[in-house]
């Protein structure tokens, strides 16, 4: 597989995102533009996703390379690709992008969420959502699993996050990338092994679902403790 071009300059990778004008898309690509990262905003209205990379070049003072189109250009075009889609549309989604995925690496951020029964885990056949993306997708696409206990509503904002990111990967480059990714963000992240863990990952959504209604909050998360959370080593 062909390795991401991340270097100590984020400009010379492009990330894009596939249902990025959702709202966990928009808090991803914000946090992505304002690092330097040039980013393709995908959907599949094209017209939605120019929309969207408007409002968030606004909120960053056009400070920023960000642009919209649709979902399959997005992967063409991105050395990395994102995917924040709902579950409903995660394989649809995946197939439709499928060739153009091939020696590159996708972050899939999908959380199989089975309404209306969202505060309980439902976990696919294939085990999760990424491994389902490992399945559609083959051996030429390097898949990890991340940022699916972050609320949106930080991401949008330039306040520290009191929440971790735990990070699944098919392959320890897959993972080490990520976590790149994650820090970029302003998180801080952890390598939480093989691509088969991202169920808990997962299904740690529906557990902070369940908190927020049953304690009123509205961006419940997770943080590790016991570990050195220092990254300068």
């Amino acid at each position: 597989m062909r390795k991401p071009a991340m270097t100590d300059t984020p400009l010379l990778l492009s990330i894009g995102i596939l249902g990025g004008t959702g709202k966990e898309g928009q808090g991803l690509a914000y946090r992505w533009a304002k690092a330097g990262y040039r980013v393709l905003i995908g959907s599949r209205s094209e017209e939605k996703a120019v929309t969207s990379a408007g409002k968030i070049s606004e909120l960053l003072d056009g400070a920023s390379s960000i642009v919209g189109t649709s979902n399959q250009n997005a992967a063409k075009m991105a050395e990395l690709v994102v995917v924040t889609v709902p579950y409903s549309a995660h394989r649809e989604t995946l197939e439709l992008v499928k060739g153009e995925l091939q020696g590159k690496l996708l972050i899939d951020v999908t959380v199989p969420l089975v309404p209306p029964k969202v505060t309980a885990a439902q976990m696919p056949p294939a085990g999760s959502a990424a491994q389902e993306a490992k399945e559609i997708l083959g051996a030429g696409v390097e898949v990890a699993a991340a940022f699916h206990n972050v609320s949106h509503e930080h991401l949008l904002k330039d306040d520290i996050i009191d929440c971790d990111v735990l990070v699944t990967g098919s392959s320890l480059n897959a993972r080490s990338e990520t976590l790149k990714l994650v820090e970029s963000a302003g998180l801080i992240g952890w390598d939480a092994g093989p691509l088969e863990n991202s169920m808990v990952l997962e299904g740690l959504t529906s557990v902070l679902i369940n908190i927020n209604k049953k304690y009123g909050s509205t961006h419940a998360g997770i943080r590790i403790t016991g570990a050195s959370r220092d990254r300068t080593g």
